[in-house]
């Protein structure tokens, strides 16, 4: 296949690589390069489809291509390797995420490499952890409607269980597989050193019967579990149940990154591949048996202890504050300690009691997507809707945040201001209706506020995995339903972002009519062609039969305005100079109203007001381009009298500009008229040296 136009210009350019930025205006792509000696000049000079390359100061560097440069940009800013380039493209979702994060890093490096670590210790995993959680959350769901007999000698329910509860169990091999490739391990001796606290061999030695006084097991009230201690070469060894403990990995990681790369500076390279595992397993799995694995027990359980406290004796300001700190600790990754307490809580008690709270911040976030998704379907924002039909289905389906926080929620930040109404009256309501109807543990235990035996991701999927799941729901509810309704009422958007929205949709729908026009057109002329004669109006016999008269040629090209007529060599513009946008001449005006140079269709109007395409009945393109440069100044100073696909005359008003202002930017204020298509032309002569009134000739032209 061939290369693409697209893809030639950024290889001419020299790579996506050497690109800074890329803009582009009415006629010419403008690059800020890297280094803009490794650009192809001759390359972009002899290749179809680009009339020209200009350098510029430093290393900017101007692609013009003409008329089709809109296009042209939206296809290279589509390229794969374009994609982290460009100051003038939105934002990506990630790129949201990275400017949030960054705000917090650099005052604290070590807590940031702290975060980062959990982060990518636990996201990889994450679509198995959804997968699980919904399988879970249908098993309930079936379990309660009686679909599914809650029966433990039901091979089939087991086999379902089975599914899930592989993710959860070995769960610690996955954490330790990633935390060590975070780390520069080789992930599978993280995971493998894990695995040995795993094997039906470790969890044998907890077995009292077969080791008989080498095994010593006490119960643990506060938690309900049984802590047993084997003598291993003399030494006590704590055992513990390592299924779903995730802070055992997290902290066998980092002691094996320093072994791991001690190693490798004391063993040959020739020999790495052996002894450099060998003394890790060893080392590190000694350490993680005697040390490491009865340090992380300890330090889930106390932190589980310490929240389960909280929850029991502050239960209001727990059910409060969890869903007012989410919306602040997802964005910079702080939330990942929180989900590691959870599984733990999970894994040591049995249960957890964060969920419920954390379920509230989700509804709320999904709920402020809903009212933005209620806003764009009244002002018919076509783009925003896509957006926020995408996250809240993946937030009321998957349970997942990201979607709606990123891609919607903190580039409109008074979002936060309503959403966090919602995550506090939500945080309300489950706190009082926790207190005013606990859950009943399996254990037996009274526990104020809502539990869930399972780590679900909060969606509407994952409802049936709560205990007390009419609280819950209701708490969900409010939060949703409190957001959503204060978006509506109040908007996400200041009066100037949505005015800029209503304006977009404006011109989106004013160019689909005449885009419907254009094409009921045809149909219009091919309908009258074939009328019957008899309905057409009566014809004179004495006069011929009337045809159509062809347009008009276009003999003369006008001024725009009044002033002095000069060359397009005198403006100092080396594109225009070099004719690659077609002969012409420029006039330096002496009032501020710029006007149509002839009659036809605008085929293009400049955002920024400062070009404008005109392209006759008989075919001659025409273009106005107010100044030189004047792009840069952003539309400052121009106000345009016209939109594109609309017919002028002559004489009628395009722009009016405050030629001052572009003075004092230190931009020229020569306007070009160029007739773009001037190879199709028999000739175009240019009427310089001369001053002009508006309307005066200064461009003829010979088809």
């Amino acid at each position: 296949m061939a290369e693409s136009t697209a893809s030639q210009i950024i290889d001419a350019i020299g790579g996506a690589g050497n690109v800074k930025s890329l803009t582009h205006c009415a006629t010419r792509l403008r690059f800020e390069l890297v280094d803009a000696g490794k650009v192809d000049q001759h390359r972009l000079d002899t290749m179809k489809g680009v009339l020209g390359a200009v350098p510029q100061a430093g290393d900017r560097y101007q692609v013009v291509i003409g008329g089709a440069v809109a296009s042209m940009y939206e296809e290279i800013m589509h390229l794969p390797q374009m994609a982290n380039v460009g100051t003038a493209k939105k934002m990506t979702d990630a790129e949201v995420k990275a400017a949030e994060r960054a705000k917090a890093r650099g005052k604290v490096a070590w807590l940031d490499s702290f975060f980062e670590y959990l982060a990518d210790s636990f996201r990889p995993i994450l679509g198995v952890l959804l997968g699980a959680s919904i399988i879970i959350a249908l098993v309930n769901l079936f379990i309660s409607l009686g679909v599914i007999a809650n029966d433990e000698a039901n091979p089939s329910l087991m086999f379902i269980k089975a599914i899930w509860k592989g993710v959860f169990y070995f769960l610690p091999i996955m954490v330790a597989y990633n935390a060590a490739k975070k780390l520069k391990v080789d992930p599978w001796l993280g995971g493998a050193i894990m695995a040995m606290l795993m094997t039906p061999q470790f969890t044998a030695l907890s077995d009292t019967k077969t080791w008989g006084d080498a095994v010593q097991c006490v119960e643990n009230a506060t938690l309900g579990t049984t802590d047993c201690t084997a003598t291993v070469f003399g030494l006590p060894m704590q055992l513990s149940d390592y299924s779903g403990n995730v802070f055992v990995p997290l902290m066998m990681a980092a002691v094996l990154a320093l072994v791991y790369h001690g190693l490798k500076k004391i063993i040959p390279d020739s020999i790495q591949l052996v002894f450099v595992p060998f003394f890790s397993m060893i080392i590190v799995g000694v350490l993680t048996a005697f040390l490491i694995g009865p340090l992380g027990v300890w330090v889930g359980n106390g932190l589980g202890v310490v929240l389960a406290w909280m929850n029991g004796h502050a239960p209001f300001i727990f059910a409060i504050a969890i869903p007012l700190l989410y919306p602040f600790l997802v964005p910079l990754g702080l939330h990942w300690p929180l989900n590691a307490l959870m599984l733990m809580n999970i894994q040591s008690m049995g249960y957890d009691f964060i969920q419920g709270p954390m379920g509230v911040w989700n509804f709320a976030c999904f709920g402020a997507t809903a009212g933005v998704l209620f806003l764009s379907l009244r002002d018919k924002d076509r783009e925003m809707r896509q957006t926020a039909i995408g996250a809240l289905a993946a937030g009321l389906l998957g349970g997942v945040s990201e979607p709606s926080l990123y891609g919607i929620h903190l580039r409109y930040k008074l979002i936060y201001k309503r959403m966090l109404i919602g995550c506090g009256t939500g945080g309300v309501v489950i706190a009082v209706l926790g207190w005013l109807f606990p859950s009943v543990v399996a254990s037996g235990e009274t526990v104020r506020g809502v539990t869930t035996t399972a780590f679900a991701f909060t969606s509407l999927l994952t409802v049936p995995v709560f205990d007390q799941m009419w609280v819950y729901g209701v708490s969900i509810a409010v939060a949703f339903a409190v957001s959503m309704a204060l978006i509506i009422m109040l908007d996400y958007r200041t009066p100037e972002q949505k005015a800029e929205v209503l304006a977009r949709v404006a011109q989106e729908e004013a160019d689909r009519k005449l885009e419907a026009q254009a094409s009921a057109a045809p149909a219009e002329t091919a309908a009258a062609a074939a009328a019957p004669a008899s309905a057409a109006a009566p014809v004179a016999t004495d006069t011929p039969e009337a045809s159509a008269e062809p347009a008009e040629p276009t003999k003369e090209v006008l001024s725009p305005c009044n002033g002095h007529v000069i060359t397009l060599e005198e403006t100092g513009d080396a594109v225009f100079a070099s004719k690659a946008l077609g002969e012409g001449v420029a006039v330096v005006p002496n009032e501020s109203q710029i006007k149509a140079p002839v009659s036809g269709t605008l085929k293009t109007v400049a955002k920024t007001g400062h070009a404008y395409g005109i392209k006759t009945d008989d075919g001659v393109e025409v273009l106005v381009h107010i100044g030189i440069d004047t792009v840069q100044m952003n539309g400052d100073g121009f106000t345009v009298a016209v939109s594109k696909g609309q017919r002028v005359n002559a004489g009628d008003l395009l722009a009016t500009v405050d030629f001052d202002k572009v003075k004092a930017a230190g931009y020229s204020t020569a306007t070009i008229i160029a007739v773009t298509n001037t190879k199709k032309m028999a000739s175009v002569t240019p009427l310089a040296g001369k001053d002009v009134s508006t309307g005066d000739p200064v461009i003829e032209v010979e088809r």
